[in-house]
């Protein structure tokens, strides 16, 4: 069967009590016809119309959703042209239409879309006046979580490397039985210590990074509003070297208890990893931290001050080089740099702030440019029952699917309301 075109004129909505005894009657109606729409129809546009011709949704699915933003159902409408009951849903990833009756043919949607981008221009005013009601938020990531997400990862495989310890380490070919035993055990070493390096090297270069994107978010959320309002003002603020702006946090930023001392011992830990980064990073010719070895030569007849292991000579001096034994602690002095900063705010902004330290997703409100938590962190969708999404009698039958977002899990937290930030649920 297919749909006339001009069905659309005829939709009206039907009230949720008419719609439950419709499915509680004998010759309760089956929903053989279901249509997926990404965005053949914007959302945006689909709600706003929807809600300017029918109001608000009226649909069984609205009285089930929980009054925050992790449902697997946002919005409903329930409508009826002629014998047919349509069934609209937004869902987190696509819209979805149930048609009840005998099966509609696939060609009957496309009729479908056209009817209702036909009848937009006759409800524009009331559309662009929902539209304006509604709050403008845009969705980006937390730099701060996307570094330390990153670095996380790199040293759970570091971690599982298990690069040989001090007493594990081959000394010398003369500790093996055979050649062979040697350069079997030395290869294997070779390509952790190899690997290992490298993990080293990209961790060393981004914990200096993920601090200084803790203090930039920090700035973005509590930055004084007059700031925060002036293009200039605020990109010079970013722009500034960053123990300047760690030293102009109170100054520039609202929320804070006492100003940030950068003599304290946490923002001098801090200061030096950030310069042994920079010599790290650009290999700025440092030969007290660089050198390993120290010797005299009688002509051409090198006398080795001491000796060391073959093992030191070729995979110490790489370890030693990209500061491998120095890992663990450079985490500790970003971490206790980002606590004292914090410890610096009031009570209640702590808490804020470190909830969303946590986020790795974040929102930003165009209407007034405070920053709110809009979703879980999980990725949630569904999957149609048998007969390829064909449910007779049971239009919300589904399996559900849960999983954790590539960006992170961010668990659902309570409504917090703070000077610059809010989380949102």
């Amino acid at each position: 069967m297919k749909l006339i075109p001009g069905i659309v004129d005829k939709f009206v909505a039907v009230n949720p009590p008419d719609f439950v005894a419709l499915l509680q009657a004998e010759d309760r109606p089956s929903f053989d016809t279901f249509w997926k729409l990404q965005n053949q129809i914007k959302p945006i546009d689909f709600y706003c119309y929807l809600y300017a011709r029918f109001g608000p949704p009226n649909g069984i699915q609205n009285l089930l959703r929980a009054d925050h933003s992790d449902n697997l159902i946002h919005w409903e409408w329930s409508l009826r042209a002629e014998d047919r009951l349509y069934l609209i849903q937004g869902h987190n990833f696509r819209t979805e239409i149930w048609v009840s009756g005998a099966a509609l043919e696939s060609e009957s949607l496309e009729v479908l879309i056209a009817d209702i981008k036909q009848s937009f221009p006759q409800y524009g005013k009331s559309m662009g006046e929902i539209r304006k009601k509604l709050e403008h938020w845009i969705e980006f990531i937390n730099p701060y979580q996307r570094i330390r997400a990153a670095v996380d990862c790199l040293d759970k495989e570091l971690a599982s490397l298990e690069v040989p310890s001090q007493e594990d380490q081959p000394k010398s070919v003369t500790d093996f039985d055979s050649t062979e035993e040697w350069s079997k055990v030395w290869n294997r070493h070779a390509q952790t210590i190899s690997r290992a390096t490298g993990l080293c090297f990209g961790i060393r270069s981004m914990l200096p990074v993920m601090a200084e994107a803790f203090v930039n978010l920090l700035m973005y959320m509590q930055m004084k509003p007059e700031l925060k309002a002036d293009d200039r003002l605020r990109e010079n603020l970013f722009r500034q070297p960053i123990d300047v702006r760690v030293r102009g946090l109170s100054h520039n930023c609202v929320g804070f208890e006492s100003a940030v001392d950068y003599s304290h011992e946490a923002c001098r830990r801090y200061h030096s990893l950030v310069n042994e980064r920079n010599d790290l990073l650009h290999g700025n010719v440092v030969v007290d931290k660089l050198k390993f070895n120290e010797l005299y030569f009688n002509g051409r007849v090198p006398v080795f001050k001491t000796y060391s292991t073959m093992w030191e000579r070729a995979f110490g001096v790489a370890q030693s080089s990209v500061g491998l034994d120095l890992l663990e602690n450079e985490r500790d002095v970003v971490d206790g740099f980002v606590d004292y900063v914090i410890s610096c705010l009031k009570e209640k902004t702590q808490m804020d702030v470190r909830a969303f330290l946590q986020q790795r997703e974040l929102g930003l409100s165009l209407d007034d440019g405070h920053l709110g938590v809009l979703f879980s962190g999980q990725l949630v969708d569904m999957v149609m029952g048998p007969k390829g999404g064909q449910v007779k009698g049971a239009p919300n039958k589904s399996l559900q699917l849960t999983f954790d977002s590539p960006l992170g899990l961010a668990t659902p937290s309570p409504p917090v309301d703070s000077n610059a930030a809010e989380l949102r649920r």
